[in-house]
């Protein structure tokens, strides 16, 4: 990991945030130092995520996504907000940021104290049925999955204890296939429909209703802070090209290269856990 680039870099960015409001736009690099792995980061592996359409369409690709999630979501449930979610929940307590657009499915920034936040991708913490649309704690189905795999979850933990399995981004968890063979997915328990955690997968479209909250708390922003996202996926860089059409300054705090580099009014290239806490002392101290 790397510190906090340079003292003028983060001074550019004070300069910049300091006196205006904040929209922060937050991506799973705020997740990392959680211990919860993402898609690009520079230690991440390669690897295709779920489809909706192939969930929706195959038993396979159903049994695939919830084996998986099943192994992983005891660790996945047990993350604990980090120093970056304490200082954007510092920063909106002190009315500095006026709210957080996140791409994480997580439920940090909520559990760190964050008031004002979209989700935008939905969270792990409820599944919904694609039937009837009834919807219920996720940690209910995980008991349910469990209970319907009874050899599988006393196979996993041994394969767990030897290093098979390895923690994914968004709860998943890289699996043998021999722990993929027999494995069953319960069905809705009120009509037999199929169950999907509530968040948005890749090929699926971002709620209306979603999209227009986040368009809203954007509009309440003098400046967007994007915090821990590459911006390759168009959910969020759609609010950079607003930005750039409405005048609004953008700041980037970020490990590696995103796709907003170029029309950034500040970049900060480090750690979140030290570059936002930072960025809260001074704020927050200036304005007192």
């Amino acid at each position: 990991m790397l510190a906090v680039s340079t003292a003028p870099d983060l001074e550019c960015l004070l300069d910049l945030v300091r006196g205006r409001p904040v929209v922060v736009l937050a991506g799973a690099g705020c997740s990392t130092e959680s211990g919860i792995p993402d898609y690009r980061g520079p230690d991440a592996r390669p690897r295709a995520p779920v489809q909706f359409q192939d969930f929706m369409r195959t038993e396979a690709a159903r049994v695939r996504y919830w084996a998986r999630s099943a192994a992983g979501w005891a660790r996945f449930s047990s993350a604990r907000p980090n120093d970056a979610h304490r200082a954007l929940a510092r920063l909106e307590a002190g009315g500095a940021v006026r709210g957080i657009i996140t791409q994480n499915v997580d439920g940090l920034h909520g559990a760190a104290g964050s008031r004002n936040v979209v989700e935008l991708h939905g969270s792990l913490s409820a599944v919904r049925c694609m039937g009837c649309g009834a919807v219920g704690p996720r940690d209910d189905f995980q008991r349910r999955l469990l209970a319907a795999n009874r050899e599988w979850a006393g196979e996993m933990a041994v394969r767990a204890e030897s290093g098979e399995v390895r923690s994914a981004p968004d709860g998943d968890a890289d699996l043998p296939a021999a722990l993929l063979e027999a494995f069953r997915v319960p069905a809705c328990e009120r009509c037999g429909g199929v169950i999907k955690p509530d968040v948005v997968f890749f090929g699926e479209n971002v709620p209306a209703d979603r999209v227009e909250q986040a368009w809203n708390l954007f509009g309440e922003g003098e400046v967007l802070l994007v915090a821990g996202s590459s911006l390759t996926v168009y959910s969020g860089r759609r609010f950079i090209y607003r930005a750039q059409q409405d005048g609004v300054p953008i700041a980037i705090v970020n490990i590696g290269p995103t796709r907003a580099d170029e029309v950034a009014a500040a970049k900060v290239e480090g750690r979140l856990g030290d570059v936002l806490p930072r960025l809260a002392d001074a704020v927050l101290g200036r304005q007192e």
